[in-house]
């Protein structure tokens, strides 16, 4: 009686195929040596013709033979096929390690970039902090003189004039020291010099202000806006240069209004005396576009920048660097409007002019690509912000280490390399302790 075996349920594993078919291949081998064991005699037989039927079972024999060598042949292809999928699951396995190794490795990656950046921002934090001691013995340096040193020239009033817009930045907020020697150049355009009485009152102001003593700052500068309108009259530009400086102290103790107010009497005493495509002009703007920027009025504010920004194309030149200034708050004002293609177009002007003008070495450079890389990386053009971001990194290396070669690489080439150079046990080699070097500027997007 025949017995039915029912199949199983359970889907057989690799393994438990491959032990079932070495077993049948056992069999199927066993079965052979009988099968020709008893092929053999009766094979003689056949030749002789002694039996009836021996070639009737000679047949069959030699037949249930084929099937047995079929059946090993079948057998030996499974196991190969076996040892195959084997192959094709071990390869598996090591690209999915691979694929962790990746991973991990994309993570040093960005744990690396955090680092050298904050590096980069401690290296420029302090050489503001020695630029701004530099400045402040400047400032010193030059109330002794203006106070000890009189001369008889002094008293004629052919003594070196200085700008009230250069001792007060009006588009930097982080570098509100003096700077003297500018003077002359505003006085020929203006046709008005600063007073000597009220010159050290006027550096005063600027010193109390950058400290945030504005207690002070701010009496001494109405104290300075009143001389001047009894001497001069209000519409004088020595008077709108006041009302800038006040305007921009209002501005920092977040003063808005009344800074508003005195920015437009500026303005418009400004444009009278001086023309409406006067550089004054157009830095008065600037700063009225930044007050709006403050307040989050990027739709009012972004009008005046633009004018702010003819004006200077006017006047100095589409590739002068205060037109890349002006460039780069324009792209700040759009950014905040979300408009990524003009953001992407005044900070590539602002970069070609920064670069042929000021040289790649220059900080506005730097700033100005890694707000460039930040634009692309909004747009998903990913491929032009590594780029940026490894001009910035090689830049930096190449002031702290020299050029690069093939035993000084920045530390993006090390990581590109870390897969390359991996040895037998899969550890990755320690990268040369390096440190970036101060030169570069922080990494940054500036913000009104």
């Amino acid at each position: 009686m025949a017995t039915m075996v029912l199949p199983r349920e359970d889907k057989l594993t690799q393994d438990e195929i491959v032990l079932g078919t070495k077993a049948v291949i056992q069999g199927l081998e066993t079965l052979r040596g009988e099968h020709r064991a008893l092929l053999a005699p009766l094979t003689s037989l056949e030749a002789s013709d002694a039996e009836p039927g021996s070639q009737e079972r000679c047949l069959l024999l030699r037949r249930s033979l084929e099937a047995i060598e079929l059946g090993l042949g079948e057998a030996q292809v499974i196991l190969a096929l076996s040892s195959h999928l084997g192959a094709v699951e071990s390869e598996k396995q090591k690209l999915r390690a691979q694929v962790r190794r990746l991973v991990q490795e994309n993570q040093w990656l960005r744990e690396e970039l955090a680092g050298t950046q904050q590096k980069l921002q401690h290296s420029e934090q302090a050489v503001a902090q020695l630029e701004e001691e530099k400045q402040h013995l400047l400032f010193m340096s030059q109330i002794r003189k203006l106070d000890e040193d009189t001369s008889p020239n002094e008293e004629k009033g052919d003594v070196p004039k200085d700008s009230l817009d250069d001792l007060f930045p009006n588009e930097d907020e982080q570098s509100p020291a003096p700077s003297p020697g500018g003077g002359d150049v505003a006085a020929q355009h203006g046709g008005y010099e600063i007073p000597a009485r009220l010159r050290t009152l006027h550096n005063l102001v600027i010193q109390y202000a950058s400290q945030g003593r504005y207690e002070v700052a701010v009496p001494l500068c109405k104290q300075a806006l009143e001389d001047l309108e009894k001497t001069s009259g209000h519409d004088h530009p020595d008077v709108a240069t006041m009302l800038n400086i006040l305007a921009l102290v209002y501005r920092d103790q977040n003063k808005y209004k009344e800074a508003a107010h005195l920015l437009n009497d500026a303005l418009a005493i400004r444009e009278k005396t001086l023309g409406k495509d006067h550089p004054a002009v157009a830095a008065t703007l600037n700063n009225l576009a930044v007050l709006y920027g403050k307040r989050g009025k990027y739709k009012e504010a972004e009008p005046l920048c633009k004018r702010a920004l003819e004006i200077r194309e006017k006047v100095l030149g589409k590739f002068h660097p205060d037109v890349a200034k002006q460039l780069s708050n324009l792209a700040l004002l759009c950014q905040n409007q979300g408009k990524a293609e003009e953001v992407e177009y005044y900070y590539r002007r602002a970069l070609e002019i920064y670069s042929t003008r000021l040289g790649p070495d220059d900080p506005n450079v730097a700033k100005t690509k890694n707000n460039l890389a930040s634009c692309y990386l909004k747009q998903g053009k990913y491929q032009d912000a590594e780029t940026l971001y490894k001009e910035i990194l090689t830049r930096a290396h190449e002031k702290e280490f020299g050029s690069v070669n093939g035993d000084n690489k920045p530390i993006w080439m090390h990581a590109e390399e870390r897969e390359e150079s991996k040895d037998e046990a899969g550890q990755f080699p320690q990268l040369p302790q390096q440190e970036c070097g101060r030169a570069s500027p922080a990494w940054r997007d500036r913000s009104f």
